[in-house]
């Protein structure tokens, strides 16, 4: 992780880009952000379940969750 580049760094070299290289650039970037997403959304809910599973959560309903979000 030492080849890090400035955000700066990346910016530039980003501008030096055809417009057709940046939107592929994009359309990767977006892609990759999507799977990022995706995998720490099933991390969470594994979490989730785990702890449910162990007895460190309960299950509630909307209204109760409402209720205690408000109280």
């Amino acid at each position: 992780m030492d080849d890090i580049l400035p955000f700066g760094d990346v910016l530039d070299a980003i501008d030096m880009l055809s417009l057709e290289e940046q939107r592929t650039l994009v359309d990767i970037v977006q892609h990759r952000m999507a799977e990022r997403s995706r995998k720490l959304l099933v991390a969470e809910a594994r979490e989730a379940e785990q702890e449910f599973a162990t007895g460190r959560c309960q299950a509630a309903t909307a209204e109760e969750l409402m209720k205690e979000i408000l109280s």
